[in-house]
């Protein structure tokens, strides 16, 4: 068998990305010097506040921050995590046994599968997912076992019926609220009723946070730490990225479960050295000082969510307002659903040249739906609004 031809063990397990079918053709059209409204990729438009970015100029001319940092973060850092949790949701954290920095949220996910899950190991999440709830598994070598999540309360019922019939028990139970594609959200109740199961039954949680501090209309996302006993069987990944404007920074936090979090400072010991240390110092400042600047990133979500839906309703395409997420989930009208959520995608992209992510990217339970991201500002929402409103009624 020659080189070329050979399939790579790992690699021949992932699908092709379906996004980069988007991708490719927004390309070729800026290339053609086309203006395409990008609402595809869910890549935060605005600025890192200023106070983070003088903190990362002033340590990276300091000759001492250019080393090797530590792969479990740096000290200062991870203490400031945890008193972030515990003025925001009430929960103490040891930030030498309960908190690690991590290479972003995508980094605490796939590094803790590889450390936590082993072959034949059944990981539980809800579909539609974001694609690395899925395929990380997979890449562990374990199982997944994926339960539709119309709602909140349906993905609970799934849950608790696998439970009863499952043989064997799910070893890890991978859940993300406020929900990346299909925005639902949950309250604290929900998450008591996952730690009640997790203990009962003996699984592992992993909760993914990253949309923590986008909550709108006044509800306010609850972290799975606030349950009494969660830290027994659960951790969750905290982001910078949408919070703060950091999604480039790649800075991420696991906390909760020391066991889990022992197991992913061992792998990463063997895989990093951790994030570059003038970038630490800064998201110091960032967790220190800049609690209005969550406030008023949350805020312009929520002004572009208004914008998004209510120019849907007049182009005859209704939404329902999200509670949260920097997302809008919409079905595909009736007339394209036939042909499948990456065709109208295509449509979009080459009539309306607006860029949106096919529901069936985020797995087979994303068909019939597509996901705009709120990335750009209210005048550009309004105009990409506007052409689908024509392409619809053409």
């Amino acid at each position: 068998m020659s080189e070329t031809s050979q399939e790579f063990y790992r690699i021949q397990k992932l699908p092709p990305y379906v996004f980069a079918v988007i991708n490719d053709m927004r390309a070729k059209a800026r290339a053609a010097q086309i203006d395409i409204i990008d609402l595809g990729m869910g890549n935060p438009d605005g600025a890192t506040p200023r106070p983070v970015v003088s903190k990362l100029i002033e340590a990276a001319r300091n000759a001492r921050n250019h080393r090797y940092s530590q792969s479990r973060g740096i000290p200062r850092l991870r203490e400031e995590i945890t008193r972030r949790y515990q003025t925001n949701y009430g929960v103490a954290l040891d930030p030498d046994t309960e908190a690690i920095v991590t290479i972003g949220a995508k980094d605490a996910l796939a590094h803790l599968l590889f450390a936590t899950v082993g072959p034949g190991d059944v990981v539980v999440s809800p579909n539609p997912a974001y694609p690395i709830h899925q395929y990380g598994v997979l890449m562990a070598e374990g199982q997944a076992s994926l339960l539709p999540m119309p709602d909140a309360a349906t993905f609970l019922n799934r849950l608790e019926d696998l439970y009863r019939g499952a043989s064997p028990k799910p070893k890890l139970l991978m859940i993300s609220f406020p929900h990346n594609p299909t925005t639902t959200c949950v309250d604290l109740d929900f998450m008591r009723e996952i730690v009640r199961l997790a203990r009962h039954h003996g699984t592992l949680v992993v909760h993914d946070f990253a949309y923590a501090d986008l909550g709108f209309d006044g509800y306010k996302p609850p972290s799975i730490l606030q349950v009494e006993g969660a830290k027994e069987v659960a951790v969750e990944i905290f982001s910078m990225s949408k919070s703060y404007n950091m999604a480039g920074w790649r800075v991420g936090f696991c906390l909760g479960h020391r066991k889990m979090i022992a197991a992913l400072a061992r792998i990463k010991s063997y895989l990093d050295y951790g994030v570059f240390q003038p970038i630490q110092i800064a998201s110091i400042i960032a967790l220190r000082e800049c609690h209005e600047d969550t406030l008023k990133i949350c805020a312009t979500y929520q002004k572009r969510r208004d914008v998004l839906v209510d120019g849907l309703a007049r182009a005859g395409w209704p939404v329902e307002k999200p509670r949260g997420t920097m997302f809008l989930w919409a079905p595909v009208p009736e007339r394209y659903r036939a042909g499948g959520s990456l065709e109208f995608s295509k449509l979009l992209l080459e009539k309306a040249l607006v860029a949106v992510s096919p529901g069936i990217g985020f797995g087979p339970l994303g068909e019939g739906h597509v996901r705009f991201a709120l990335v750009e500002n209210e005048q550009r929402i309004r105009q990409a609004t506007r052409a689908i409103g024509q392409f619809l009624k053409a």
